[in-house]
């Protein structure tokens, strides 16, 4: 697989599309690629999802930042490592170059880069500069980039983007992207009331068409019997959404556990009976990084105890079984 997109235009605010593949610029090796991630993002989750589910710890070593703090409105100085492997739980120092903030590595691929220091982010050691940064690209290319030097160990390839569901599966990116993704954040990064009503409905419009969604595949994954690439994308969203949305974001018309049976049950059969989902979700990162980072929104920076349990269990196997839930829309 390669992209179709220059690998990085120097001096702007342009990320990296760089792709691991055999017979191109970053080939696959081992030990020869980094991991920058946040347990936090949701974005950067997709990434760490596939590490997990495709067994890539020992070629794909990671860095984790610390959930806060951030910096200002325009995001600087950025995310930061903690001093130590112990100052934090569940957060790293950064393994290759001991960087104090996530914007060095961003400036040793680029020293006049203008965008913002997001993760995930791939590092190659060889060339010294970023392979990617993108996470719906990293998502595309990732369970298989490896495949020709660390056999996947059920002798299966990862295959979250089956030829058969391909044409389904770029329909439902977009619009899980725009509606669900990005959604929650249109309706919670707002100034004013009107913005903030249109944006939580437009969630809950996509939650209702959601809910229909999984209930006529049969579960347990969003399109039937296959885990894709889209439950990649959903996943990170719904994990976080009766944890830090409901209250954070203010989306509160509803909650998954009370208001919709499928989703609910779709994302606790994730979590609970498919090995990396849960194993990937850490809610202390999750819950902090939200409320004391975005001092606009929480200015005290006080975390919520709850909902308790984080996910509940319970899973129903039997699909036909749950009810469609909905929630009603104000106009």
């Amino acid at each position: 697989m390669s992209s179709t997109k220059p690998h990085h235009e120097a001096g702007t605010a342009d990320g990296w599309h760089g792709v691991i593949s055999p017979g191109g610029p970053f080939p696959p090796e081992v030990g020869r690629y980094h991991l920058y991630i946040g347990l936090f993002c949701p974005f950067a989750h997709r990434a760490n999802l596939v590490r997990h589910l495709r067994g890539l710890a020992e070629v794909l070593p990671i860095s984790i930042v610390k959930p806060y703090p951030k910096g200002d409105s325009k995001g600087w100085p950025g995310w930061r490592f903690p001093k130590d492997d112990n100052e934090y739980e569940g957060s790293t120092v950064d393994h290759l170059f001991g960087s104090e903030f996530m914007h060095e590595i961003y400036f040793r691929a680029d020293k006049e880069y203008k965008g913002r220091y997001s993760v995930p982010l791939i590092w190659d050691k060889k060339t010294g500069t970023i392979v990617n940064n993108e996470s719906a690209e990293i998502l595309r290319w990732l369970p298989t980039a490896f495949d020709t030097i660390v056999p996947p160990p059920s002798g299966q390839t990862l295959d979250l983007y089956p030829a058969t569901l391909a044409k389904e599966i770029d329909e439902l990116s977009s619009w899980l992207q725009s509606e669900l993704n990005g959604g929650v954040y249109r309706a919670g990064f707002v100034d004013t009331q009107e913005q903030y009503e249109v944006g939580c409905k437009a969630v809950f419009h996509a939650l209702n068409k959601l809910e229909k969604l999984i209930k006529a595949k049969g579960g347990p994954f969003l399109l039937g019997g296959q885990l894709t690439e889209l439950d990649l994308r959903a996943y990170p969203t719904l994990v976080r959404f009766d944890t830090v949305y409901v209250q954070h974001f203010k989306v509160n018309l509803g909650t998954l556990r009370h208001n919709y049976p499928v989703i609910h049950n779709y994302l606790k059969h994730l979590y609970w009976n498919v090995p990396g989902f849960s194993e990937s979700t850490d809610f202390r990162h999750i819950k902090e990084n939200y409320t004391k980072s975005h001092y606009d929104i929480n200015p005290k920076a006080i975390t919520p105890l709850g909902p308790l349990p984080d996910v509940e269990s319970n899973v129903e196997e039997d699909y036909s079984k749950l009810p469609i839930g909905y929630v009603e829309v104000p106009e």
